[in-house]
């Protein structure tokens, strides 16, 4: 076992910035009063969080009073499907391949989940029947989720394609989308727009674990998930997290201007680590091809399956050689079961068993790629060996 830690997991959660954990600070140790208080020490964080606001408004390109501060990114998703649903009674449409903070939201209260393409993607075509079939059946539907981004492969959706089907179909439902994954890859003003509920969560994108946002626009347009203190408008009660939220300010407006520079970067080298891996090892299939003019990934994502090998066995061996690695969603690691979204897209299932997320973020190096690229290489091998040895 190696103590060098070869970080490839940055879809599960970026380390943070240092320039978040410097904002934070102050709202730790000094700052320390209630912001829901009405003395001048209250009132100093107060103006903090009403400053972070301004922040995150300008990033999305939507109004400071339209920024909803929350506890995860899971929380955002869940107030906004389940607030919908409880403020109309309609019903809960997403795709298959969404996130479980998502799917299993729609799931619960008897939502419909669309099929999605071989990209992971919702099928629009798909969708637009659904709609139809639930107008033709006297149903209103309260809700339609399309995520952003894809934490697992690493699609970008075209949300404006999908928002222009729902307001055709369904023009009475609200749109949402999980752009979690989405700051360190999109330009929020650009998706934005095209939704009325959009759900981020700091941790992905070099802020602190524990603070979500919700942009809910032109509201309130659904029922709070949380009551009792009245904060947030009356849209999330509980005590800010005033600390986190400055931090979380801090660390998107940073994500938002090294863009595109970032994404340049991680191009390339997430370009030379499959390439590489592809070239070393036989029956590695990059899950979605990054030259397909049909299909636009993120710079950040190496989804590949690999032949001959078990996700769980080849994360053990990795985790021996320093490399952070997932086989599906963070929320699932340890299942045994195939990704969800890979059966979505119909990967089969012997192909889906040995399925390696790597994902780069905007700490990931050169060395952390050739690093990280050795140890898989030798991890397969070892465990193709293995197998051939009791065979």
């Amino acid at each position: 076992m190696t103590d060098r830690i070869i970080y490839l997991d940055s879809a599960a959660s970026t380390p943070m910035r240092p320039e978040a954990v410097e904002a934070m600070m102050p709202y730790l140790s000094d700052v320390y009063a209630n912001p829901s208080g009405s003395h001048r020490f209250a009132r100093r964080a107060r103006r903090a969080i009403d400053e972070a606001r301004d922040v995150v408004a300008n990033v999305a390109g939507v109004r400071p009073n339209e920024v909803v501060f929350t506890g995860c990114g899971t929380e955002s998703d869940n107030t906004a499907l389940s607030g919908a649903v409880s403020r109309t009674g309609g019903v809960a449409v997403c795709s298959a391949a969404e996130h479980h903070a998502v799917l299993h939201v729609v799931e619960s209260h008897g939502g419909i989940v669309v099929p999605t393409d071989r990209f992971a993607r919702i099928d629009l075509d798909a969708l637009a029947r659904e709609l139809d079939a639930l107008r033709e059946a006297g149903r209103d539907v309260a809700v339609v989720s399309v995520m952003a981004v894809n934490n697992e492969v690493g699609t970008v959706t075209d949300v404006a394609a999908a928002a222009a089907v729902v307001r055709h179909h369904a023009p009475q439902a609200l749109i949402h989308t999980d752009a979690v994954q989405a700051p360190s890859w999109l330009d929020l003003r650009t998706v934005a727009p095209h939704v009325d509920l959009l759900a981020l969560s700091a941790h992905k994108f070099g802020g602190p674990k524990g603070v979500g946002i919700l942009i809910e626009r032109d509201g309130p347009r659904i029922d709070p998930l949380i009551i009792g203190g009245g904060q947030e408008r009356e849209r999330r009660s509980g005590t800010h997290n005033v600390a986190g939220i400055v931090a979380a300010a801090t660390a998107l407006q940073l994500t938002d201007a090294e863009r595109v520079g970032e994404i340049a970067r991680l191009t390339t080298l997430r370009n030379r680590l499959v390439d590489e891996l592809v070239a070393r090892l036989d029956g590695v299939v990059e899950t979605i091809p990054r030259n397909d003019p049909a299909v636009t990934k993120v710079a950040g994502s190496a989804h590949v399956c690999i032949g001959g090998v078990e996700s769980e066995a080849l994360l053990f061996l990795l985790d021996e050689a320093g490399v952070c690695a997932s086989a599906a969603s963070a929320c699932a690691s340890g299942a045994m079961e195939p990704s969800h979204v890979l059966a979505a897209m119909g990967v089969d299932r012997e192909i889906a068993l040995g399925a390696l997320r790597l994902s780069l973020g905007h700490t990931t190096t050169d060395a952390d790629v050739a690093d990280g690229l050795e140890a898989i290489v030798v991890a397969v091998t070892r465990l193709r060996d293995r197998a051939s040895a009791v065979s």
